[in-house]
């Protein structure tokens, strides 16, 4: 995604529609994706079968009853919701990995929920951009996510979504790739998908899901990879699977249970 100052609705497979949010360069993308015909059966049931099988096997082996020692040595199972601790970043290493890393973590950032909240947008921009293009694009986004543009997806001037909604915006880098590397700038390309939308009974822009690949020029400077452009255009995108829609509720209850991943690879 890079920065483009309007924004737009597009309808989305299957007759839905889904917001679709242009950044300060180029458009972003949030739509529904289709549904595909549904499997066989029998195939569902033999993988179901192959899994409990595997599960079964891998656990098989040694006596089945556990001393009260040994069940408090095991880890205690917690969800990943958000500590409200901000996670150790020390800088990305000053090699290929090390920008494909900075790649994938600013990707997170830049098509975040918290992009649209006018209080966290220039943190934002001071952590992911080079020093002489953060005036620059800090005033692109605030263009671009004007007032009218986020009360077309429900929320408020702040960035919140109404009582009783929960708005998401989360984005999973799934790989990247260098298209060209040095020691001063590079190039990577990080291949994402992401769920974006609004949890709510009424709402007129339900959570999505979409595919989509960034390509972020990166640039060296005071010891660290800073972005210094970036742009998105739509895919690779998979064929969409048999899954059935989570109602509002579950959505919401899962927004806010399951905290986001904000530091990668």
């Amino acid at each position: 995604m890079s920065l483009g100052d309007d924004h737009q609705s597009s309808g989305g497979y299957g007759g839905t529609s889904g917001t679709r949010m242009r950044l300060p360069e180029e458009e972003g993308g949030h739509r529904r994706g289709g549904r595909s015909s549904s499997r066989s059966l029998v195939t569902v049931v033999g993988v179901v079968v192959l899994l409990i099988a595997a599960i079964a096997f891998a656990n098989r082996g040694g006596d089945d009853s556990e001393s009260p020692e040994a069940a408090a040595d095991k880890p205690k199972a917690s969800s990943t919701a958000p500590s409200g601790t901000t996670p150790v970043q020390s800088g990305f290493a000053h090699d290929e990995q090390g920008a494909q890393s900075a790649a994938a973590n600013y990707a997170v950032a830049l098509v975040s929920a918290d992009i649209l909240k006018p209080s966290r947008r220039a943190e934002i921009v001071r952590q992911v951009f080079v020093a002489d293009k953060q005036a620059a694009l800090e005033e692109k986004f605030d263009r671009a996510y004007s007032r009218e543009f986020l009360s077309s997806i429900g929320l408020d001037e702040k960035g919140n979504a109404a009582q009783g909604n929960t708005y998401v915006s989360r984005t999973m880098p799934i790989g990247t790739k260098t298209t060209h590397y040095s020691d001063a700038a590079t190039t990577v390309e990080v291949w994402c998908t992401g769920v974006f939308g609004t949890a709510g009974e009424k709402t007129t822009s339900p959570v999505t899901s979409d595919w989509f690949t960034m390509t972020l020029q990166l640039r060296w400077v005071d010891d660290d990879w800073k972005v210094e452009s970036f742009s998105q255009k739509d895919g690779p995108a998979p064929v969409p699977g048999d899954n059935k829609a989570s109602s509002a509720d579950e959505m919401s209850k899962a927004v806010q249970e399951y905290g986001g991943f904000t530091y990668a690879r």
